[in-house]
């Protein structure tokens, strides 16, 4: 019920080392941790149809418009995460906000080729 909630996914362990913090455990450190260091988390798919996990089974996905959020905002760089995300928002939102994305590799427990401390490092981009 929050973003990155399958324990298996390595978001909140990669983006705690990248910043130096303890891993983020609850709802609310997690918030407050995203607040802390000045980042900001938004889905590119606001809705679509998949089977269990697998982001090659999406089909009819409705994006988010974050034009709104950017444009109040102090937004100036953007992050995906993993290919899927990245190719979303490079076809349906790059063109309306403007905001090239730095690609980043997936921290899902399915983008195996990447183990922690190699995504780590990749990662450090966020900072």
């Amino acid at each position: 019920m929050f973003y990155y909630g399958h324990p298996q996914n390595r978001f909140w362990r990669v983006t705690a080392a990248v910043f130096g913090a303890d891993v983020p455990e609850t709802i609310n450190e997690k918030k407050r941790f995203i607040i802390e260091n000045r980042l900001a988390l938004w889905d590119v798919i606001e809705s679509c149809e998949i089977t269990g996990s697998s982001d090659s089974s999406i089909k009819n996905a409705v994006v988010n418009d974050i034009s709104g959020v950017i444009a109040k905002s102090m937004i100036n760089r953007i992050f995906c995460n993993g290919g899927t995300a990245g190719k979303l928002y490079e076809r349906y939102i790059y063109p309306e906000i403007g905001i090239a994305a730095v690609i980043l590799p997936s921290t899902s427990p399915a983008n195996a080729a990447y183990g922690l401390e190699r995504l780590i490092n990749a990662w450090k981009i966020i900072k």
